[in-house]
């Protein structure tokens, strides 16, 4: 590929990107539902044009990359699966979902700072769990649909969990 020809690529795909990103604040003021059905796709595609078409393309031609979209791709922070870990003696599910349950909240958190928080409590009941067990723990109660999460829940610093929003008829009863 010619650098004219890069250039013009790397254009598009800026602005490509860029709207991308501002589709993603509009997302973030809908609701509940719509944010969760929206955002996911979106994300993970705005993350496969950064990876898979946007970084080769700069691999080749450095000095067209914005600093901006360099600081924007960080590695995954854990790549561990929750069917992966092998929880050590004297620690169970039930009691690592009750550590991350009382850690979460109604509110979004980055997932650093539940695995954060879950870390000081997993040491005061001397359970010897470690952080990327926390954060498989985190992915898969997400995907079992038993917690909110937003964002690839393996980059700890750019997710955020929150506790499922309860049914108005459920807080009623409650």
């Amino acid at each position: 590929m010619e650098r004219e020809q890069a250039i013009q690529i790397n254009d598009q795909l800026v602005i490509a990107h860029e709207a991308m990103k501002k589709a993603r604040i509009a997302i973030a003021e809908l609701g509940k539902q719509e944010r969760l059905e929206l955002d996911g796709p979106l994300y993970d595609l705005l993350l496969e044009l950064e990876w898979q078409v946007m970084l080769p393309l700069y691999e080749q031609f450095r000095d067209l990359m914005k600093l901006e979209l360099h600081e924007e791709l960080p590695p995954p922070t854990s790549e561990l699966k929750w069917s992966d870990v092998r929880l050590p003696r004297g620690a169970t599910e039930a009691a690592l979902d009750d550590v991350i349950m009382s850690a979460l909240t109604s509110r979004w958190q980055k997932v650093a700072m539940i695995i954060g928080v879950a870390m000081a409590d997993c040491e005061k009941l001397k359970l010897p769990i470690a952080p990327e067990m926390i954060g498989a723990r985190l992915r898969f109660l997400s995907h079992a649909d038993r917690i909110e999460g937003v964002g690839d829940l393996r980059r700890w610093g750019h997710s955020e969990v929150r506790l499922k929003d309860e049914p108005i008829s459920a807080l009623r009863r409650g």
